[in-house]
């Protein structure tokens, strides 16, 4: 997760997909940056079986936004496909 963490200087926001948060939800991220432009947006999208919560405190501290894709808890490998589509709907007029 370090590593991770050591990429965040090459992106103007990190979004961490996490199925605990309940409050957050992607949409509410995405509209606090809707009128920038250009911006370099990274999403990070834990394994089968979820990121650990002190993964999550050490991505927050590293500036992560954790955020909620909703109630569903979706596989891997659809995850940034939604993610992608949500990002595009939201920020592309």
């Amino acid at each position: 997760i370090k590593d991770v963490c050591e990429l965040h200087n090459d992106y103007d926001v990190v979004l961490v997909a996490y199925e605990n948060e309940k409050e957050n939800k992607i949409k509410y991220e995405l509209k606090k940056i809707k009128n920038e432009n250009d911006l370099k947006v990274a999403v990070i999208i834990g394994p089968e079986g979820g990121i650990a919560e002190e993964e999550i405190n050490i991505l927050k501290e590293n500036g992560a936004k954790i955020i909620s894709l909703g109630k569903r808890i979706l596989r891997t490998e659809t995850v940034a496909l939604n993610c992608l589509s949500i990002i595009m709907y939201e920020l592309e007029e």
